[in-house]
Parts: structure tokens; sequence; C-alpha cells
């Protein structure tokens, strides 16, 4: 079992990361993200938009097992990150979380 936190830091670090819900969605939308992460507490009209969005383009969601809040703290970021999209994984190994 990898780590969560660990993989989502060097996937930011690596690899490409949109952060961010409308970031996110553009990058599900045009096909480019590989895995999308959510915070357990994302609100549920962007949690619903991303479950639909993911489901038409087969791409893995994931929830985060910590608040936004969290998220956004393990992103490197002083504010509340709901969703971020992986389109390159970098050297993490956070595709494994799909």
């Amino acid at each position: 079992m990898i780590d969560e936190d660990t993989a989502i830091k060097i996937a930011i670090k690596t690899g490409k990361v949109m952060i961010g819900s409308k970031r996110s969605k553009t990058s599900i939308i045009t096909n480019k993200a590989q895995l999308v992460i959510k915070a357990a507490n994302c609100p549920k009209k962007i949690s619903e938009d991303l479950k639909y969005y993911t489901k038409l383009t087969n791409i893995p969601l994931h929830t985060y097992k910590g608040s936004s809040i969290d998220l956004g703290f393990i992103c490197g970021k002083p504010f509340m990150i709901s969703t971020i999209a992986i389109e390159d994984a970098g050297d993490s190994e956070i595709l494994k979380l799909s």
C-alpha cells in the first residue's frame, strides 16, 4: 500500500498536476487526466460533476482521506483544495491508487 500524502507530494514536484475543480474538470473533459483525486469533504455539486465526467471518460476517481484543508497543505498551498487531476505522475506511484 502506498502512502497517499507522499505520492501526491512527489507527483506535484516531478509531474504535472492540475489544482482546483475548474482546472480538474477541464483536464477530464480534454482526456488529459490519468487520475482525479477529490477531498473527503468536496462540495456535493463538484463531487457529482466529477463522478459524471470521470465515468464518461473512464478516468479513475479517488477520494482522499482528508479534508480540503489537508489536501491544500499536502499540495503546499495556503488554501483549501477540493480536487486535483494528475496528468503526469512523474516519479510518483500515485496511479496505483486507481
